[in-house]
């Protein structure tokens, strides 16, 4: 179904609920016309993306040379661990920055100056990974191209291939490596001006506006041996699938498939969180779609059904505006140990 057709089916369908949503969305974004204009570069972290105890490591860490900023460098670490200092990987990467024992020797460094090169300890491996990543930008700085797709070219091809080709490799997997990342920046990135509308947010809430009154299920996925039954994030995950977009499982990662627009600059169709920790993205315990007028649909808990509810609670952690390219950056082979939200 297109857009189109699901905001005339959205607004024909009766009912008193349809009638509301239809309402609030109408409203929204007519009084949010101008929101796609402005924006551009930005270095300072999205709220709570990093965990509170390693902010200051990224933000610091990810100024250390001009090929990286904040963002880029928090992209990394998430892709890699998810921000599990304990991650271990069957290619025996180890801690938050994913090190092999071999990289680690020749390029981690005491980051705290504690007198040792801890590759588990997180204020080494920050700055280990912001370290190295400078030393390959060093390698192919006078390569032509963009020295960031360069640099992170070299991470994953070797600093030879992308001299010798002059640039980007002709790899597949090196030149979807540079674009995972680039992507991901954006969604660690604070926004410096307006995020533009999803085109697939109106089909999304029409999804979700036909499970209304359906009763909320613990790790339900909406499959007929489930009742057709949803909690939070496959409620979430099952609306953007029906717009091709593929959301991950849980909250706390499907909070980094897209931008994040402030809470005055919400529209229908973003992803609205709540999170244990306000200063902590992985702390995010509940996901809802946000319809407008502050309200969103949501599953919100065993013994509930999905339904409207307020989003401004003291957990309201901030919201994502989804995209394609943002979701499919996500990681889908996690480190062992990496925490889940539900």
């Amino acid at each position: 179904m297109t857009v189109r057709k699901a905001w005339l089916v959205a607004a024909a369908v009766g009912g008193l609920c349809l009638s509301f949503v239809a309402l609030l969305v109408v409203g929204t974004y007519s009084a949010a016309a101008g929101i796609a204009g402005g924006g551009g570069g930005a270095v300072g972290l999205a709220k709570g993306a990093v965990p509170a105890a390693y902010q200051p490591l990224v933000q610091a860490w990810g100024n250390l040379c001009p090929a990286i900023n904040p963002a880029l460098l928090a992209a990394q670490l998430y892709q890699e661990s998810g921000w599990n200092p304990t991650a271990q990987s069957p290619a025996d990467a180890k801690g938050i920055g994913q090190f092999i024992p071999g990289t680690w020797a020749a390029h981690g460094i005491d980051g705290d100056e504690d007198g040792d090169r801890d590759i588990w300890d997180p204020a080494d491996a920050i700055p280990s990974a912001a370290s190295y990543d400078c030393e390959l930008a060093g390698y192919v700085k006078d390569v032509p191209g963009d020295v960031t797709d360069n640099m992170l070219a070299s991470y994953n091809a070797g600093a030879y291939a992308v001299i010798r080709y002059g640039g980007v490799p002709p790899y597949r997997e090196t030149q979807n490596y540079v674009k995972i990342i680039r992507t991901l920046e954006k969604s660690f990135a604070r926004p410096v001006g307006r995020v533009a509308p999803s085109k697939q947010a109106a089909a999304a809430i029409y999804f979700a506006q036909q499970k209304l009154g359906t009763p909320y299920l613990w790790g339900g996925n909406g499959t007929a041996d489930q009742g057709g039954r949803f909690d939070c994030s496959g409620l979430t995950q099952a609306a953007y699938r029906t717009v091709g977009i593929e959301l991950p499982r849980v909250a706390n990662d499907q909070y980094n498939a897209g931008e994040h627009p402030s809470r005055a600059e919400l529209l229908p169709g973003d992803l609205v969180f709540f999170s244990d920790d306000l200063t902590n993205s992985r702390a995010i315990h509940h996901v809802g779609l946000y319809v407008g007028g502050g309200y969103m649909i949501n599953a919100p808990y065993t013994g509930a059904v999905i339904r409207f509810d307020k989003i401004d609670t003291p957990d309201y952690f901030g919201a994502t505006r989804v995209t394609e390219d943002g979701a499919k950056s996500l990681p889908t082979a996690l480190p062992e140990n990496r925490p889940a939200a539900g």
